[in-house]
């Protein structure tokens, strides 16, 4: 009996195997809240992305649901590229953290479907292997100097080779990633901002003692890096950085804020402590001066808030181009989901230079399970079709929404600052 072409099994892969047939938003709080886009193909393959955006997460969840999702039903997932395109060019009001970051997690997702249907690893798919494995930094802290060296200690014996260290500044009570907590550093901690104190010349008077005492109890074999976290005016971040090289540091965080890229010109020629921004960056127009003026030497746009790989490759690219290296945010307001993707990405992308590495809570691990592990300082993604994480939805249930603000600070006098 001879059957139509219509009627005939599809191979896999086709067309029709790759339309998707449905997409959904998860929010989840084991621990601190996460937002995930599911999406399912009619061959059954679901790919999972990152919508995260600390403490804005249900400004993108209703992106997703009211103005993506509807969109994405009947489209082939195969055709990553168009469909980027089409949520970034079609929506007319274009970037911005929130748009940006639901583009992301449908193209995380995109990529793990296909690479789930061609049966491969996702980083074989952007060109396989340019090195075994990620390094990776951990986050050390204390209240004083002596508690942040003995973390630093600590993190040693973990094997990592790599440490950020932040230390609590003498006369605030709060400070920025110095935590209390078992695991990482969670900044988000209440339903609206809570509002710390800061002074910059404590701490410009304070962090260069820390180096000195890390460099004096922990050698020159660890590379340490600092968080300014965009406290200080370009000429205060340049004599930070001056001040900081004979530690040598690996990189030197946020020094200013990067709203005017022109700012880093002011640092370069100050000091040759390297430099890294772009965690808050959406697009590649948020760093294309930056890159093409060799100000920075590290890029810190992450998957999940510049557009997933799709965009973010191509910043890499550019980067590229000017000897700047990678070195993607990967603190724990990112899912397992963007990490295991991010993994990926930084197995096969030439120009890698680190990636943030803090380690989720017990229940997050257990909602997202993943084949990514940590090994004697570096992080290895693993060989499972896709980007090798997943999500247990009945444990994700368990765990409800919680409203969480990230805080805000304020100098001595009560003018409002850049936290």
């Amino acid at each position: 009996m001879s059957t139509s072409p219509s009627s005939q099994a599809q191979p896999a892969g086709s067309t029709r195997d790759r339309e998707i047939v449905d997409a959904r938003v998860i929010v989840t709080c084991p621990g601190r809240n996460f937002v995930t886009l599911r999406i399912e193909t009619r061959a059954g393959v679901v790919g999972l992305g990152d919508a995260t955006l600390n403490g804005r997460e249900l400004a993108v969840a209703s992106y997703l649901t009211d103005h993506v999702v509807p969109n994405l039903i009947g489209r082939d997932a195969g055709r990553i590229e168009d469909t980027w395109q089409f949520f970034y060019r079609g929506a007319y009001w274009r970037r911005g953290p929130v748009t940006m970051t639901a583009i992301a997690a449908v193209d995380m997702a995109l990529w793990d479907i296909v690479a789930k249907l061609a049966g491969m690893p996702l980083y074989q798919l952007l060109g396989g292997r340019s090195r075994d494995g990620a390094l990776v930094y951990g986050h050390a802290s204390g209240a004083t100097i002596d508690e942040t060296s003995e973390a630093v200690g600590r993190f040693k014996e973990q094997g990592y080779l790599a440490i950020r260290a932040q230390s609590g500044v003498p006369g605030l009570k709060k400070n920025y990633g110095v935590t209390n907590e078992k695991y990482a550093y969670e900044p988000a901690e209440s339903a609206l901002p809570a509002e710390t104190v800061w002074s910059t010349p404590s701490y410009l008077s304070s962090t260069p003692r820390l180096f000195e005492r890390l460099r004096r109890d922990h050698g020159e074999e660890i590379e340490l890096l600092h968080d300014v976290h965009h406290r200080l005016t370009p000429i205060e971040a340049a004599r930070l950085a001056r001040d900081l090289e004979p530690y040598r540091l690996f990189w030197l965080e946020d020094p200013t804020p990067a709203e005017n890229q022109a700012a880093f010109e002011v640092i370069r020629r100050h000091s040759v402590t390297p430099i890294a921004t772009g965690e808050v960056f959406n697009s590649i127009w948020d760093c294309k001066e930056l890159i093409e003026k060799q100000l920075i030497d590290y890029i810190r746009t992450t998957l999940v808030h510049a557009g997933g790989i799709t965009h973010v490759r191509r910043i890499a690219d550019l980067a590229a181009l000017y000897r700047v290296r990678t070195g993607f945010h990967g603190a724990t307001d990112l899912s397992p989901v963007c990490m295991g993707a991010a993994l990926h990405f930084d197995t096969w992308v030439p120009n890698f230079g680190i990636q943030e590495f803090m380690r989720h809570s017990p229940e997050t691990l257990a909602v997202f399970p993943h084949d990514y592990e940590f090994r004697a300082g570096r992080l290895h993604c693993g060989e499972s079709p896709g980007h090798g994480v997943t999500i247990d939805e009945e444990l994700a249930k368990k765990y409800p929404y919680s409203p969480k603000q990230l805080p805000i600070a304020r100098l001595e006098d009560g003018t409002m600052w850049d936290w």
